[in-house]
């Protein structure tokens, strides 16, 4: 029979949650925002390739103890409200990031990137 030890949390050592793991795990939690989309790679400033919403967003994270800040480089589907998206990217991304990694979100900077319209993603060569 297997003999079961509680012990006080503190006494069972501490994780640490590293900047790269919060970014990813953001990242990946903004696309599953409706009408959120990707944002082009940039180099010294100037985009590099097109903004394009199929591609993640680019997320950096701070983690300072148990708290975590975002801030979020993506593009939004038009005619979409910016700001109602933007809102709902911010809720969406501190309740997955919270329920993740137990990090309590302090902050989430949004910068919109691109508007991306329908017709526009359609008007592919093929």
């Amino acid at each position: 029979m297997a003999r079961v030890v509680t012990t006080d949390a503190g006494e069972r050592g501490r994780t640490t949650i590293a900047d790269r793991t919060v970014e990813r795990l953001a990242a990946q939690a903004v696309i599953e925002v409706a009408g959120v989309g990707g944002s082009a790679t940039r180099m010294l400033g100037v985009a590099v390739g097109g903004e394009d919403l199929e591609r993640s967003a680019k997320v950096t994270a701070k983690v300072s103890g148990d708290t975590a800040t975002l801030d979020v480089r993506l593009s939004v589907s038009y005619p979409a409200s910016v700001r109602k998206t933007t809102e709902d990217a911010r809720t969406h991304l501190m309740s997955r990031v919270e329920e993740f990694t137990g990090l309590s979100v302090s902050r989430v900077d949004i910068t919109v990137t691109a508007l991306h319209s329908e017709a526009a993603q359609t008007r592919r060569v093929q």
